[in-house]
């Protein structure tokens, strides 16, 4: 029989479907079990339709064969098959699909998942294979028919014999080159895992002879010397798990299904804190199965880790990681969605960036944010799990882009109380504050302990007032960011008015500063070039001094950004002021030296100044000259 030539622009077009459309060569399976499984459907829906009764999903298997010495594999299906007109149609026409054609006449079919709609998929086949054969055999015809191709050259279709309907596809892999592996394709266990991969939810059963090994039973007259023998027995194996469990009811699934699910399918040692199980019908439908889980990845805080969730249509994987759905804040959750309510492109390998993606994931992420305000409710010591291990993710998402998502997530955030000794929400924080409180105060630092020894410290505690304890890098950075809480104003203890002072004992500094201005200056000049001023302060009690910084640039900031700086060029540099407590012996030192014209008062300012740093963990830049300071005046 004459070959014909493809019903298409051109053989180029052909060859752009071959090579060009899809990223793996592994798609060519999922494709054809698709197809495969749309046929079936076809065949199941019209069963339905004319009342037959006695065909079942699992009397209706998709099977493959392997023939690794001939390299053939086989991809038979029991479904509606097509006749010769329809593997014209259907085949020889290029992007012309009869599932979609069918999907089009039969728009209100319940319980059927037609999958294929743009009539490219089977070509997916000669990225794999150097010739293709179809037997077909339409339900209800005695009539069968062969299409064969070698790819761009041309197809023949021939009459042939077929016992009954359905469609068996027979694809010759080709031979191996210098880059390219194509015997993967021919291996038993390669082939399991990519149906484990894209089609584990295929709603027929995927069949294919698998070689097992067992132990020889042991002969009745074997003596004490016996070795085990083992034989090798082929077995025929389901591949597939037919339905997710995520279009199983709630009901029917316990926790222990949830976490078997989520160790097995995300490879995690460990089960996960919560499992979000939920579906949605109406302008978009979807169902989704989320886990968060109870420990960061290794490589979370680093630029290898990809988020993203598994989307799956009509239960075909699309993409392992559909980085769309989830926002950077909630970059942690694992899991899936599976809908058909998606514009695929050709190769359904990528999405179209169109309003039902973006639907899905606005639900998504009020869904996240409630079942974690929810965790935090009834499990609180899970959800301090969740934060010891995703909390810096929470603290980024409200920094960044502005504060775009700071109303989202600042409910979510969690800091160390100085007088519950706890992890505390800011929720918490605001109903417990006395009622002449201003504001929400905080202090930044190495560690919790750390913290709780700033001088600053000393004045709040005794005033009884609660403050957040800040020791991520990121902490200042959200908390400048958030600015407010339910109209309560953050407040740094290293700010210079904290509003803890009444009116006359501002006065009264001021009254002393004035006095005391010839000193200050005295100090200010020694200092000159490591702080823009020196003042005296009402905010300390039992310490001498401490330092603040002035403007935006605070003491940690800089810390945090100097600690990234590549080169000195790149580091940055807060106007630092140095505060002295007037109430302090030291200060009434600092007078007697004055007035007696020593020249010890630079070394005192100095002293004082290193001090301050130390305090504060900022960096010393002579630690030599700090302590010969120091053992000069022991001396």
């Amino acid at each position: 029989m004459a070959k014909k030539q493809f019903k298409a622009e051109s053989k180029r077009l052909l060859d752009l479907m071959i090579n060009s459309i899809y990223t793996h060569k592994e798609i060519f399976l999922r494709e054809l079990i698709s197809n495969a499984s749309d046929a079936t459907d076809k065949l199941y829906y019209n069963a339905m339709k004319e009342g037959k009764t006695g065909i079942t999903r699992d009397s209706l298997p998709i099977e493959l064969t392997l023939d690794k010495e001939n390299r053939k594999f086989v991809i038979e299906d029991h479904g509606c098959g097509m006749t010769a007109e329809e593997l014209e149609s259907n085949l020889g026409t290029i992007a012309r699909s009869g599932s979609l054609a069918f999907k089009k006449e039969n728009e209100n079919m319940d319980d059927v998942d037609i999958i294929g709609q743009f009539g490219v998929g089977f070509y997916a086949a000669f990225m794999v294979a150097s010739h293709v054969e179809v037997v077909s055999r339409a339900a209800g015809s005695d009539e069968a028919n062969r299409w064969e191709s070698d790819g761009t050259a041309g197809y023949t279709v021939t009459p042939c014999e077929k016992a009954e309907n359905g469609t068996k596809i027979t694809l010759t892999i080709k031979e191996n080159t210098e880059s390219e592996n194509y015997d993967e394709f021919l291996e038993p266990y390669r082939v399991q895992g990519l149906v484990k991969k894209y089609s584990d939810y295929i709603r027929y059963p995927i069949r294919m002879d698998m070689t097992r090994s067992r132990m020889k039973e042991k002969p009745a007259d074997a003596g004490e010397d016996y070795k085990p023998e083992w034989e090798e027995y082929v077995e025929n194996v389901t591949l597939n798990s037919m339905v997710p469990i995520w279009k199983k009811s709630k009901k029917e699934l316990t926790d222990e299904d949830y976490n078997s699910f989520y160790t097995g399918k995300f490879y995690d040692y460990q089960p996960p804190l919560l499992h979000i199980h939920t579906s949605v019908e109406g302008a978009v439908t979807y169902t989704a199965m989320l886990f968060i889980p109870s420990h960061a990845p290794m490589d979370y805080y680093t630029k290898d880790f990809e988020k993203g969730l598994q989307l799956y249509s009509n239960g075909v994987l699309i993409m392992d990681k559909c980085a769309d759905l989830l926002p950077d804040h909630f970059s942690f959750v694992r899991g899936m969605v599976d809908t058909a309510d998606l514009s695929l492109n050709i190769s359904r390998e990528m999405l179209q960036h169109d309003r039902h993606l973006k639907a899905i994931a606005q639900s998504l992420e009020k869904k996240i944010k409630n079942e974690l305000l929810k965790l935090r409710k009834d499990k609180r010591e899970d959800y301090e799990k969740f934060w010891q291990a995703f909390g810096r993710q929470l603290k980024y998402g409200a920094y960044v882009q502005y504060g775009a998502h700071k109303e989202l997530l600042q409910d979510l955030l969690m800091y160390h109380s100085s007088t519950e000794d706890k992890l505390v929400t800011l929720e918490e924080y605001v109903s417990r504050m006395k009622e002449e409180q201003k504001y929400i105060y905080y202090a930044c630092g190495e560690t919790v302990d750390k913290i709780k020894l700033l001088p600053a410290m000393e004045t709040l505690r005794d005033k009884g007032y609660e403050v957040l304890c800040l020791d991520d890098n990121i902490d200042e950075f959200c908390i400048k960011m958030l600015a407010n809480y339910k109209e309560k104003e953050f407040k740094s203890i290293a700010d210079a008015d904290l509003g803890l002072e009444t009116e006359d004992e501002k006065e009264e500094i001021k009254k002393l500063s004035e006095e005391n201005k010839a000193l200050l200056e005295a100090l200010g000049k020694a200092l000159d070039g490591k702080v823009k001023t020196v003042e005296l302060t009402g905010r300390l009690k039992s310490h001498p001094c401490c330092l603040r910084a002035e403007g935006p640039m605070t003491l940690e900031m800089e810390k945090v950004l100097n600690q990234q700086a590549l080169d000195d060029s790149q580091r940055v540099h807060a106007e630092r002021v140095l505060e002295l407590n007037a109430d302090h012996p030291i200060f009434r030192k600092l007078c007697q030296l004055q007035q007696e014209g020593s020249d010890q008062l630079a070394t005192y300012a100095d002293i004082l100044y290193t001090q301050a740093l130390l305090i504060e963990g900022m960096p010393v830049e002579d630690p030599v000259a700090y302590a010969n300071a120091v053992c000069s005046l022991i001396s």
